[in-house]
């Protein structure tokens, strides 16, 4: 279970996760989902989102939502809703090119973005199609990804052979120690990001910019690199398509994401509790 076995019961401020959870499998926020998250902040909820994605690529989103205050890049930059930086942090460039050499040795394609770009050398990896409809631009081709790994805010290995990254993810973090932090966003996607951030942090950062304490604080997703929102938390909600284990970690568990999972949590869960009812 979280950290805290008992609910919160009061809430002033949600966060979510994005891909699995905020948008359905055709990455789109649903009307229900968004009229639910009108109806939290007309409760006086503030509502914010923390995604893997970089944050170009959650513009949709942003808009989609009038976003006030999101973060990319697992938390490795939190960003405004007219996009201007609130926080930036890179990956250390030794970390970045040892885990890169790793990733790729074992089979891995390698994304790097920085400079507000997608830089790879694969364009025929498997999942390139995919992420382009999920980010909603389109990476750039380079024999090599030279200066770019200096300015990294993520780094992703990308490959069908899911143990592999579970292995890669085991052995990684260690290696690069202070220099990144490692997780899989999907069972295909090995992230690395910035040291010392990750969704916790972005829970963290939103909660002190609307001055809310942590345990006011709802939270909700599916993956692994989720569970760091559910130990900074008061109110933990996984998704019913959520991993078995993040569900064990959650407080409390809605529908999936193909079934306005956010919206049902806001009306079962989070609603009841906003300021203090229930």
């Amino acid at each position: 279970m979280n950290s805290s076995p008992t609910p919160s019961g009061r809430i002033s401020l949600m966060v979510s996760d994005v891909d699995g959870t905020l948008v359905d499998k055709q990455k789109a926020v649903t009307p229900a989902t968004a009229a639910a998250v009108s109806r939290l902040r007309e409760a006086g909820v503030p509502f914010c989102a923390v995604s893997a994605r970089p944050p170009r690529g959650m513009k949709i989103l942003v808009e989609a939502l009038g976003l006030d205050l999101f973060g990319g890049f697992n938390g490795g930059e939190i960003l405004r809703g007219d996009f201007s930086v609130v926080e930036q942090h890179f990956i250390a460039r030794e970390a970045a090119q040892t885990g890169i050499e790793m990733m790729r040795q074992r089979g891995a394609g390698i994304w790097v973005f920085a400079d507000n770009e997608w830089f790879l050398t694969d364009p025929d990896n498997q999942y390139v199609a995919g992420e382009i409809r999920t980010v909603a631009f389109q990476p750039t081709v380079v024999s090599a990804f030279g200066d770019h790994v200096a300015r990294a805010g993520k780094i992703v290995g990308a490959s069908s052979d899911f143990a592999m990254l579970e292995a890669c993810e085991a052995e990684l973090q260690p290696l690069l120690g202070s220099g990144a932090t490692v997780k899989r966003s999907q069972p295909k996607y090995l992230d690395l990001t910035p040291p010392g951030t990750d969704k916790g942090h972005a829970v963290r950062a939103f909660a002190a910019h609307y001055g809310v304490p942590l345990d006011e604080v709802a939270v909700i997703g599916d993956m692994h690199n989720d569970l760091p929102m559910f130990t900074n938390a008061g109110l933990a909600i996984a998704m019913g398509n959520a991993a078995p284990e993040v569900k064990a970690q959650a407080h409390v568990v809605t529908t999936a994401n193909d079934a306005d999972g956010v919206a049902h949590a806001i009306e079962q869960f989070v609603l009841p509790r906003a300021g203090g009812r229930g």
